[in-house]
């Protein structure tokens, strides 16, 4: 039997929508910084905020996962997400830290391209969603 959710389904996947589009936004700035050599990426909240809002992503989505009672391993499209999420997370390293601008274009796309995967999962609940 299940019981009722931990927290507020609704309200967490409100959080958690809203932490994916400051997540992309935030991506998405720094790329441009990174891309016309700005000294703001070097300041400190400009590293900070984007591992908060991150956080606060990842762990709304395990709080709708387990709401849902959909668990990676069990779940072929969160299994699928989470993959996907880990390849999101190492293709913006190298587009944001890469050390040549082709390399890091083309890790700028792959992340964007991973980001509309996962998205497209999380809609479909699908691993497969074309």
């Amino acid at each position: 039997m299940r019981g009722p959710p931990v927290i507020d389904h609704s309200l967490l996947k409100l959080v958690h929508l809203s932490c994916v589009v400051l997540s992309i936004t935030g991506f998405t700035l720094r790329a441009l910084l990174m891309l016309t050599g700005s000294s703001l990426l070097r300041r400190r909240w400009v590293r900070t905020v984007p591992h908060f809002v991150d956080t606060l992503l990842f762990f709304s989505g395990l709080g709708l996962a387990y709401n849902l009672h959909q668990y990676p391993g069990t779940s072929p499209w969160l299994t699928a997400k989470l993959v996907a999420l880990v390849l999101y997370v190492l293709f913006g390293a190298v587009a944001l830290r890469g050390r040549n601008l082709p390399r890091r274009l083309t890790a700028l796309v792959l992340a964007y391209v991973t980001f509309a995967y996962m998205a497209s999962v999380a809609l479909t609940k699908n691993p497969l969603p074309w």
